[in-house]
């Protein structure tokens, strides 16, 4: 039995010192020098086999954490780790406590393509692996074709009604997908950073700036509100395109990233798949003649079994219902504490899935650093992440004595 971690980590706008990543906003010498530092200890402390990093702005900065907490590592280990002159240096314990370096190999950084100029930077995302990859992880943002989203006309609605359409070309941030070798399986890993609530907003046709709170106009905030609802679902929706093309092939998959929403939200739920109902045969079936046309014994099991395989499950869901834990959240703002970070998987680590190779045995969150928004210690997250850092401890294999 193989025991592996896999994690998800924002690192909230890692780039090197006197940089301006966005408008006006940069980091001294001193203050880089304190988010390297902080970083660093946290990758340290995470000690995860598999991490999915996001807001990537320069991938030497985040070489040069994955360095740091690997000599730190190194260093714990000459402290902590007996040497083979211990009788008691076999004992499982330090096989836990050992930090095993990443090195420089198994790093793959996904940019930005619409990255610019100084004030005017985009984020990408990263993937680092102590097991490597089987082949080149692939990037997905500008896609090869738009994607055209329409709308189906209101019943009642005059014949020939446009009910018009929502079109995406390119996602907001990259999705990284990497097939990653764990114990002769090949696992499919998805990292994404779908699109921020932060409002979408654009100019009124009398040349008003939503942005200008000053001319404070709630009816044009909530409809910068509606196209960063719109464009987070359409990328969800694309992510979950890949993600059954995977499923459809066999290959088990891990999903994890800053979602931007909670698990029960409908972007999270596109990306997850259906919940199925527990029995179609008491359903009206979708072709019905009479009040008594619904689906079979059989085909309840066929429609069952068709959501089951391409539907993932959440990490945090399965370690609530394990430990009885009533709160698990990786972001605190505005009084709002709550899961926006989130690791899924397929029903191949499914604790009731009897083709399962393998599970979760426990689920890390680190948000002691978190602060709320609304408190005056909340400038402390200009440096350190403002998202708590999660971590699945799976298991390959299982035991059926």
């Amino acid at each position: 039995m193989t025991h592996f971690t896999i994690a998800s980590f924002n690192v909230k706008n890692l780039i090197g010192a006197d940089k301006e990543y966005y408008k006006f906003q940069s980091y001294t010498p001193e203050e880089y020098a304190w988010k390297q530092d902080w970083l660093a200890d946290q990758l340290l402390t995470m000690d995860a086999d598999i991490v999915g990093f996001q807001e990537i702005f320069e991938e030497s900065a985040l070489r040069d954490v994955i360095a740091e907490a690997d000599e730190r590592g190194v260093e714990t280990n000459s402290a902590t780790i007996p040497d083979k002159s211990k009788r008691y240096h076999r004992k499982a314990i330090f096989r836990k406590l050992a930090y095993t370096p990443y090195g420089t190999s198994g790093l793959a950084v996904a940019t930005n393509v619409a990255d610019g100029e100084p004030g005017q930077r985009r984020p990408g995302v990263a993937i680092l692996s102590r097991f490597g990859f089987a082949e080149p992880p692939v990037v997905l943002q500008d896609l090869p074709e738009p994607l055209d989203i329409p709308f189906a006309a209101l019943r009642g609605s005059e014949d020939g009604d446009d009910a018009g359409f929502f079109r995406i070309s390119r996602l907001s941030r990259p999705i990284l997908k990497a097939r990653i070798p764990v114990d002769g399986q090949i696992i499919t890993v998805f990292n994404c950073h779908l699109k921020s609530k932060l409002g979408e907003h654009v100019d009124t046709a009398d040349g008003a700036n939503p942005a200008d709170l000053t001319k404070y106009d709630p009816t044009t905030r909530a409809l910068g509100s509606l196209r960063a609802a719109l464009r987070r679902m359409a990328e969800a929706w694309v992510l979950r395109r890949e993600i059954v093309s995977e499923l459809e092939a066999g290959n088990p998959v891990m999903v994890l990233g800053d979602f931007n929403d909670g698990e029960h939200a409908v972007s999270s739920e596109i990306i997850s798949g259906e919940v199925p109902f527990k029995n179609y045969a008491w359903m009206l079936r979708h072709d019905a003649k009479t009040p008594r046309d619904r689906y079979s014994d059989a085909e309840n099991e066929q429609i069952t079994e068709a959501i089951n395989r391409n539907r993932l499950h959440s990490a945090e869901r399965m370690f609530v219902r394990k430990s009885a834990r009533d709160m698990v959240y990786t972001s605190a703002f505005g009084g709002v504490f709550e899961s926006i970070d989130q690791i899924y998987m397929s029903r191949h680590f499914h604790p009731d899935y009897a083709g399962k190779i393998g599970e979760m045995e426990y689920f890390s969150v680190l948000n002691d650093h978190l602060t709320d928004g609304s408190h005056p210690e909340a400038p402390y997250n200009k440096l350190a992440s403002d998202h708590g850092q999660i971590i699945a401890h799976m298991v390959m294999g299982h035991d059926d004595t």
